[in-house]
């Protein structure tokens, strides 16, 4: 980063990225942007940072074929907006949407983060909303195994859209499964009652099962030691490995259970088994596979 006042190369002509006046300023970056996300880089020819991130820009803006453009500022010969938006330092950059600013960040980047940077405002100009975005930056951290990244896009997509239920969902969800009941209630509690997602229902699912959940297991794992068929110390023993988070084994129980007598007590053993698949997610390899289970014992 560059302090102004201490002197890239002139940029490439076209339309998707060209050089901006003061006076062409309102035209070029303003207006246009109502249209068509504009970049805008302030920079200056003694700018040795601004040499090296203004390819970048450039590159990244042509990847995006069409969906961004790149406005250059010299700061030197047009100094009027930089001013008015308080450029202190350079290279900066801004991203305009709809007539105003809308993200932006000073000092060179790496090319990666700088590609990031378009490729998020060209999703937002082809109509995915900065909350979209952060939903699918916690989905791909969660593929990946990264909660503590999923907790952080979905923190920001409730800061945008606090009554947002993907967010809310999201967020809960990855509160639960770190084992943190009390915050992920916080966050539930967010939702509307009557609230459709499918987080929301497997984390509503979740708690549902630590609160019916027995504290001790020795007792009901003497009995079933003693009885087999002792459906009801069977069914105390698989809600104390669901809350425990030993999903699988409390579903081999219940499977043995209804095993054993699928009509016990109205079923408890099939709706117990039905909550933990919500709870687990019904994708979850717990479901899938408990389902395989179930019916193996159903229809054979």
């Amino acid at each position: 980063m560059t302090l102004i006042g201490e002197t890239q190369g002139a940029p490439p002509a076209g339309d998707l990225i060209k050089d901006a006046t003061d006076a062409s300023f309102m035209a070029d970056v303003v207006e246009a942007s109502k249209t068509q996300p504009v970049i805008v880089d302030f920079w200056a020819t003694w700018c040795g940072p601004c040499r090296q991130l203004g390819p970048a820009l450039e590159k990244a803006v042509t990847a995006a074929k069409g969906a961004v453009k790149l406005v250059k500022v010299d700061i030197d010969r047009n100094p009027a907006y930089a001013g008015q938006l308080r450029v202190q330092s350079i290279p900066a950059v801004f991203a305009f949407v709809d007539g105003r600013p809308v993200d932006g960040f000073m000092g060179a980047l790496p090319d990666s983060q700088v590609k990031q940077f378009v490729d998020r405002l060209a999703k937002q100009g082809a109509g995915v909303s900065p909350v979209d975005e952060l939903l699918a930056m916690a989905k791909e951290s969660l593929e990946l195994g990264d909660a503590g990244g999923a907790a952080q896009a979905y923190a920001q997509a409730l800061q945008m859209d606090p009554a947002n239920v993907k967010a809310i969902g999201g967020m809960a969800r990855v509160l639960q499964q770190a084992g943190d009941l009390d915050q992920a209630r916080e966050v539930l509690a967010l939702a509307p009652p009557d609230a459709k997602d499918p987080d929301i229902d497997a984390v509503r699912a979740a708690l549902a099962l630590a609160d019916e959940a027995p504290s001790e297991t020795a007792e009901f794992e003497a009995r079933i030691a003693k009885d087999a068929d002792d459906h009801e110390a069977r069914l105390e023993f698989a809600k104390a490995l669901a809350a425990a988070g030993r999903m699988d084994e409390a579903v081999d129980q219940l499977i043995e259970s209804i095993r054993r007598d699928r009509d016990w007590n109205d079923q408890a053993a099939r709706k117990q088994l039905l909550t933990i698949f919500e709870a687990a997610g019904p994708m979850s390899d717990v479901a899938k596979t408990g389902r395989r289970k179930l019916s193996s014992i159903l229809f054979s």
